[in-house]
């Protein structure tokens, strides 16, 4: 008898990629996996270039800030909700997996109506609004940091990391050397500024190149826009918005890592062991999740941190050798960490919990 599985979370890509990360092994036990969305987020895309059958519904934010949406937004969720409700009863799946994000709850909510066990995830240290909304819907909360566990319901609470795609630990770093155009055997800096870039870390990293290029080469993923014309041909440093299918490649080159300290991409670099220096989006760019994030592991010894607002160059500079120095430290702290084993901790959950 096949088993069936609702895989469900929107709104941003850290809502979607970990759920990606679990389609081998789902398919690998057999599973017949189908996805609930929004209309058109940019899960709806994701999804698609697997294969899985995708199922939009309605969909609404609930905002802690004024807004003329928040007078129209709960009849989106109250609609999304009663749409929910009909795909489980006509999909009649097993289990729900919920990565979270607004589109994610009434469709948690919806499968506790049913009694469909619902199982969730957490990827920042605090939970989110939506996913706490699901806390009493949910027969296991899954978390990524060991903080998180005394926030969440005991009897719920697991501690797996997050799930991350096993195609990033295929990379041929000598294919990252041939795309980068690296003429030597320097060790290599991943600069990675975010989707929309970062704007202090690139201007930080570019003011201390002439240091940076004596010893190492420089891959920057600056963001849309962000790249820089007068760094062209500049020899060991080079620069691009986005890149997709090489990003294995480049992990794979990577001596170490400068990143921003949203869940998904710290722990991208804790499963492969990349040393890294986490510079955290601010409480003025966010809800301060990233500087939690980047606390944790910083106190587990994975991470060198730099608060934003205390970035200059010469402290870039000096963490940069600083962790270049003493690299395999935090290799030997990563690869005792228990948080690296998500995707078979979550799929044997999936499996106990599937009725």
């Amino acid at each position: 008898m096949v088993r069936r599985i609702i895989l469900t979370g929107g709104g941003t890509a850290g809502h979607v990629t970990p759920n990606i990360a679990l389609l081998p092994g789902l398919r690998d036990e057999g599973y017949d996996i189908q996805y609930i969305g929004s209309y058109e987020g940019i899960e709806k895309g994701l999804i698609g270039d697997y294969g899985i059958p995708y199922h939009g519904i309605s969909s609404g934010k609930l905002r802690r800030y004024f807004s003329l949406r928040n007078l129209t937004d709960p009849f989106r969720v109250l609609k999304g909700f009663s749409e929910a409700d009909r795909l489980i009863k006509q999909l009649k799946p097993d289990i729900v997996f919920s990565k979270g994000g607004f589109v994610a709850a009434p469709v948690v909510i919806a499968a506790r109506k049913n009694r469909v066990p619902a199982i969730i995830h957490e990827s920042d240290m605090t939970p989110g609004l939506a996913n706490r909304l699901c806390f009493s819907s949910a027969a296991k909360i899954c978390c990524s940091f060991p903080e998180t566990l005394a926030r969440l319901p005991k009897d719920k609470a697991v501690l797996t990391g997050v799930p991350i795609r096993d195609e990033l630990r295929q990379g041929d770093k000598e294919a990252a050397r041939c795309f980068a155009g690296f003429k030597n055997s320097k060790p290599v800096i991943l600069v990675i500024g975010g989707s929309l870039g970062a704007v202090a870390v690139n201007t930080a990293v570019r003011t201390i190149l002439p240091q940076l290029l004596k010893d190492f080469n420089v891959i920057h993923l600056c963001g849309k826009g962000k790249t820089d014309g007068t760094y062209d041909h500049t020899e060991g440093y080079v620069q691009y918005e986005y890149i997709k299918d090489e990003l294995k490649d480049m992990f794979a080159l990577a001596d170490l890592v400068i990143s921003r300290a949203g869940a998904n991409a710290i722990f991208e670099l804790l499963a492969l062991k990349k040393p890294n220096l986490l510079i955290p989006l601010s409480t003025k760019g966010s809800r301060g999740d990233q500087l939690l994030n980047a606390s944790s592991f910083d106190r587990q010894g994975f991470s060198v941190v730099i608060d934003e607002d205390e970035l200059t160059k010469e402290l870039l500079y000096e963490k940069i050798i600083e962790l270049y120095t003493n690299r395999s430290k935090y290799i030997s702290a990563m690869d005792k960490s228990s948080q690296n084993n998500a995707i078979a901790t979550i799929l044997r959950l999936i499996k106990e919990n599937t009725r």
